[in-house]
């Protein structure tokens, strides 16, 4: 079977996620906010999932949508933890630049499926 690269960018992700929530929760005490992050930030890689086994291919593309957008949430996530002190620097620009390149593939992955 052919190696799917975004769904393993983006469960590696998810992973990653959940360190940072696991870190912030025990070590700063931050449990809103990083709850946040990991919803988000784990439901890019569930929709991608949900896409690759879409019934249609307007399934497909509603499922990449809806990764893209959790995506942007989780990047938005991020910069507020970071601007609030509660990320690392080596965290932050770990996770976004992380988070940067799952949304190219996805930019990517759409236009290519809405252009066939």
């Amino acid at each position: 079977m052919k190696e799917n690269i975004i769904l393993n960018k983006s469960f590696d992700f998810a992973v990653k996620a959940v360190r940072v929530y696991q870190k912030l929760t025990i070590e700063k005490k931050e449990f809103v906010l990083s709850k946040q992050l990991l919803k988000s930030g784990s439901s890019i890689g569930a929709n991608i999932e949900e896409a690759v086994g879409g019934i249609s291919r307007k399934d497909f593309i509603a499922k990449m949508q809806i990764a893209y957008k959790e995506a942007r949430e989780t990047k938005y996530w991020l910069r507020l933890l970071y601007a609030t002190d509660y990320l690392d620097k080596t965290d932050f620009e770990s996770l976004l630049s992380d988070s940067e390149e799952i949304l190219k593939i996805l930019v990517s992955i759409l236009k290519t499926t809405k252009n066939d």
